[in-house]
């Protein structure tokens, strides 16, 4: 399962860093999700809500990509190794709408079925302060 794990956050690294939707493919990341994957996200967030299956997961990284110009996973330690594994992400980010950069850690909880990714719910420190940095003051 690490491995796995491992390899879709490179994937998922690859495809921001290409700039996201138009630039990068979900195909690549497809394969890790099984089919009925249900992702977590803080109401807070932009990228708020439940996002279910990989059509749910495609809209998600287009949801990403639109409230992150750059968003990097500076460094990842796997807490668990059994299920759920829980990983610590200390991410280092450029908000797309003001420019604004943050560092910040995601506390994930991350299932599994069949070698596939069945669900996904992140914990942020500070959902007001990414909510902040991605919102834009132009109306």
């Amino acid at each position: 399962m690490l491995n796995v794990l491992k390899e879709m956050y490179a994937a998922e690294s690859r495809y921001l860093a290409a700039g996201g939707p138009g630039e990068a493919d979900f195909a690549e990341l497809a394969p890790f999700f099984a089919e009925d994957v249900v992702l977590y996200q803080a109401a807070a967030l932009p990228y708020a809500g439940e996002w279910r299956g990989h059509d749910g997961m495609e809209r998600f990284f287009l949801a990403m990509s639109a409230a992150w110009e750059s968003f990097d996973m500076v460094r990842q330690r796997f807490l668990s190794s059994e299920e759920p594994i829980v990983v610590l992400t200390e991410v280092r980010a450029r908000a797309r709408a003001t420019g604004r950069e943050l560092e910040f850690p995601i506390l994930q909880t991350i299932s599994f079925r069949d070698g596939r990714i069945s669900e996904v719910r992140p914990f942020y420190w500070d959902t007001a302060a990414i909510a902040e940095a991605t919102r834009s003051n132009v109306r």
